[in-house]
């Protein structure tokens, strides 16, 4: 349960290429929410937040960004620009996005459906959670 990038199926073709992300096969858990982030501005983050339960597989479809992840001990930052590479983010880790490049498409595979009293939004609680060892 460790983050890390995980490499997806490329199909080369001289019509167009072709990736794709199946469940417990690629990542290790079922899909049960797909979102995505576009026409965020320069400049500007995404996320600054945390989950209880919910897991992760961020795919960059298009452009770039960067995927700040922390466990409340250390800081690991993901520069995601392919979209056959996903980062997998298991639950209980701060996490933040930010430098997108102009008309990048961020593509999140989630574990659950939205569950507001799942989001930890507060970075202080997050780290006296983590160092209770309560997630």
């Amino acid at each position: 349960n460790e983050p890390q990038i995980i490499q997806l199926p490329k199909f080369l073709d001289e019509r167009g290429n072709l990736s794709f992300v199946e469940q417990f096969t690629h990542i290790p858990f079922e899909i049960k929410r797909t979102y995505w982030l576009y026409d965020v501005p320069g400049g500007e983050c995404r996320g600054g937040h945390a989950y209880w339960e919910n897991q992760e597989l961020i795919i960059a479809l298009s452009g770039s960004f960067d995927v700040l992840l922390d466990d409340g001990k250390e800081k690991k930052t993901f520069h995601l620009n392919r979209s056959y590479y996903g980062l997998y983010v298991p639950k209980g880790l701060w996490r933040e996005m930010e430098n997108f490049s102009t008309n990048s498409l961020a593509l999140v595979l989630s574990s659950t459906k939205y569950d507001e009293s799942d989001y930890i939004y507060e970075y202080d609680e997050f780290v006296k959670l983590k160092q209770d060892g309560k997630i």
